[in-house]
């Protein structure tokens, strides 16, 4: 058996980030090999990850990249357990580097893109290394990546706890405009629209909200003919409420969403719409 020096555990541990305790035991396994004792490590972080399946993993952070032209963006939630490790500079670096690496990759789920590379490693060799680190359950929750003909904007809030992606249809935007658009992003973060108007609106969802406003009036004591009408009032609250173009705007209440598009469009000289949005919020269901 090799010895196993005080230098050769710090050595293990600076490279890899694991306790003093677990590099010693996997020098003694490897040896005093030191790339098989990573590769001891990386494995051993990998089954710790597999034990602690079931524990919640609503820590993390979200990280929204676009290309500078604008048109690929893509935006990714990876969970860990705690939130000092989601603090942890070298949790966010990895982070960064696994976000950099989708937005330069057309890949479409977590499986794909861990089987890429970046800058010469794998980003499963780079998971292993940070389940080895941190022994707790850190995982790709989900991911997006979208091309565009026109030209897509994203948004971080709330310390990388919420991100947002907007696509729209104008393919050249100059800086008033580009900022017009990272406002409306701003919007989507802040008041959580679910469609972009009302024409996205289903059938199933309609019908579902007005048979409960119809039942809420009719429990106050209105006839149902006068509950309808009630019902079809309150309708239109919901669409201000969720479509974003007919929500008023977070930083001018005097406009509506679709009034900052128009300003867009006065702008850039063509009629600009929204072409679709996405919203992750950290660990939502």
């Amino acid at each position: 058996m090799a010895d196993i020096s005080a230098s050769m555990v710090k050595d293990l541990r600076d490279k890899t980030g694991a306790g003093m305790a677990d590099c010693k035991k996997a020098l003694v396994d490897a040896d005093g090999d030191m790339n098989l004792a990573i590769d001891i490590l990386r494995k051993k972080g990998a089954a710790s990850a597999a034990k602690r399946a079931d524990k919640s993993a609503n820590e993390g952070m979200i990280v929204v990249n676009t290309s500078e032209d604008g048109k690929v963006a893509a935006i990714l939630e990876i969970n860990c357990e705690t939130d000092f490790v989601a603090r942890n500079q070298e949790f966010i670096d990895y982070v960064n580097t696994v976000a950099g690496a989708f937005l330069n990759n057309d890949v479409n789920n977590a499986e794909d893109l861990y089987k890429l590379s970046h800058n010469g490693s794998s980003l499963i060799n780079m998971h292993n290394d940070i389940l080895a680190k941190f022994s707790e359950r850190i995982e790709a929750r989900r991911l997006a990546r979208w091309k565009s003909e026109g030209f897509i904007s994203g948004y971080i809030h709330a310390g990388n706890k919420l991100g947002v992606m907007i696509d729209i249809s104008a393919s050249s935007l100059n800086d008033e405009a580009q900022a017009l658009v990272r406002d409306i992003a701003m919007q989507i973060a802040a008041m959580n629209p679910q469609f972009v108007d009302r024409s996205q609106v289903d059938t199933t969802t309609l019908e579902k909200e007005i048979e409960i406003y119809k039942q809420q009036a009719i429990e106050q004591g209105k006839k149902e003919e006068i509950a309808e009408k009630i019902a079809q009032g309150r309708l239109e609250k919901f669409f201000t409420e969720n479509c974003l173009i007919e929500q008023a705007f977070v930083k001018d209440g005097s406009l509506n969403v679709s009034d900052v598009l128009k300003k867009i469009s006065e702008i850039t000289g063509t009629d600009v719409k929204v072409n679709r949005f996405l919203r992750f919020a950290l660990g939502e269901l």
